[in-house]
């Protein structure tokens, strides 16, 4: 098939059927629901910009699996500058959509599962690595969208998986059969499911016997029977359905819960299944996989949000105060090093035995936990630039009021040839991107928690080499 055009990529999901609710209510066409369809716009864009001049040799490579081009989404990383790639395109569609695009995680879990699958295979003479590349090669020839369906509710978190009182808190196999098997539980936070055409599903963290029910990888379609779909609450996102103060026009990011309710999984779609001492290796390279993709992408948005500080400075007449320029540099400065350390992870990256480059894990998560500190204080040091109209302006139902609008356009100018439409636009982006917590919230927890990030840092670091090397300089032998 080749890949997909924007229109191609909108017809294929609206070709699905899934199981939907939002807000109390069944919805039973997604493309045409604007909350959900700014969503799929963020994701048509990563095929948008596949056919276009400035992107399209950044998005779309050579496939040596089906020696055919394919968008990168859909490529586990075969070489450093696979990786180095990865960063970039991230960074230019975080730019180009100024919130998530969605199809990152889809890529994180192919790579995860490029390098696990085969692992797993030596080990125990399984047949999981064959039935993953079988799936990636449909990936690649259909160029579809997955979604990372990786954090469980995880119920009293005190208490491992199958200690829980509810046995369904953890994602479980709950039947076998000759074809397949039945699985039970709830993803969270899936960002992206219903613009997706596949669920790939992996374990949320590490595993001991008895947890052998939970140690599941596969992959399975976003519509399949038993597989609910409930979308997330998040700041603004009735405005889209309102079609009134949306700040950005074009995009948006919605997180549903998807609930398993008894699903079935051929075989072939299996990926893991049991062999728990993998279930670590699984999670351990997803996160870091994936707060790589992190760190490509929130530097784009910062981009926009340097933007947005740059365009109301001169829109509100401040463009040559001193302290707002040394604060637009502030926010150059963290996007520039969030970028720099994501790509440092890549360019220390490595092959593995299946023949997959896997990242510098300690740089990737040290990437993270700059984006969680830094990128806050991007959105605060935007909002300081911008002024409090960020907060709270008033409605553009307001400004098309015949009795108010007159006046409130009179009193909403500032520089003289600068409609007040224009401000008034660009006011409601800074708002979109400073106060959209189903953006803003991830920048702290996409990926795993903060201290997620910090413990993976110290086990993945090789403390003994700093000792030896001050050991060495102090004179101590041994």
């Amino acid at each position: 098939m080749g890949i997909k055009t924007k229109e191609e990529y909108i017809e294929s999901i609206a070709s699905l059927n899934p199981t939907v609710y939002m807000f109390g209510e069944k919805v039973t066409n997604v493309v045409d629901n604007p909350r959900l369809r700014a969503g799929i716009e963020a994701t048509g864009a990563t095929y948008e910009i596949a056919h276009m001049d400035e992107y399209k040799d950044l998005a779309v490579t050579q496939s040596p699996l089906i020696n055919e081009p394919v968008n990168r989404f859909t490529l586990p990383p075969g070489s450093i500058e696979d990786l180095v790639a990865r960063v970039k395109l991230n960074r230019a569609l975080g730019n180009y959509v100024g919130t998530c695009h969605q199809r990152c995680t889809g890529l994180d879990c192919l790579s995860t599962l490029s390098i696990v699958t085969y692992n797993i295979d030596q080990k125990y003479g399984t047949n999981y690595y064959n039935n993953f590349i079988e799936f990636l090669k449909y990936m690649q020839k259909n160029d579809l969208v997955g979604n990372a369906g990786v954090t469980d509710v995880k119920g009293d978190r005190s208490k491992g998986p199958s200690d829980q009182e509810d046995k369904d808190m953890y994602l479980r196999v709950v039947e076998k059969r000759d074809d397949g098997i039945v699985v039970r539980g709830a993803k969270v936070h899936q960002t992206g499911s219903l613009s997706s055409h596949e669920i790939i599903v992996l374990p949320t963290r590490a595993m001991r016997k008895g947890d052998e029910d939970y140690a599941i990888a596969f992959a399975i379609p976003s519509d399949s029977p038993g597989l609910i779909h409930v979308v997330g609450r998040s700041s603004l996102d009735k405005r889209e359905l309102e079609g009134c103060d949306i700040g950005n026009v074009r995009y948006s990011k919605y997180c549903p819960t998807l609930i398993f309710n008894d699903v079935f999984v051929p075989w072939e779609r299996v990926f893991m299944c049991g062999e728990v001492e993998f279930a670590a290796e699984m999670v351990v390279r997803f996160s870091a996989f994936h707060r790589q993709s992190h760190g490509g992408c929130k530097s784009g948005k910062i981009d926009v949000m340097i933007g947005t500080a740059l365009t109301l400075m001169e829109y509100n007449g401040t463009s040559k105060a001193g302290h707002l320029k040394q604060k637009v540099i502030d926010m150059i400065h963290r996007a520039e090093t969030l970028y720099g350390c994501c790509l440092a992870a890549s360019y220390e990256g490595k092959r593995q035995p299946s023949g997959a480059y896997y990242i510098d894990t300690v740089l990737a998560n040290a990437s993270k936990i700059h984006e969680g500190r830094e990128l806050p204080e991007s959105i605060r040091l935007m909002v300081d630039i911008c002024g409090g109209f960020v907060a709270d302006l008033p409605s553009d139902k307001d400004l098309e009021n015949p009795d108010i609008g007159p006046l409130l356009k009179k009193y909403l100018k500032a520089v003289p040839d600068v409609p007040v439409e224009n401000r008034v636009r660009m006011y409601r982006l800074a708002e979109k991107l400073a106060m959209e917590s189903a953006d803003t919230i991830s920048d702290i927890h996409g990926g795993g928690s903060p201290e997620a990030h910090r413990i993976t840092i110290l086990r993945e670091t090789d403390l003994e080499k700093k000792k030896k090397a001050a050991q060495r300089l102090a004179g101590i032998d041994g």
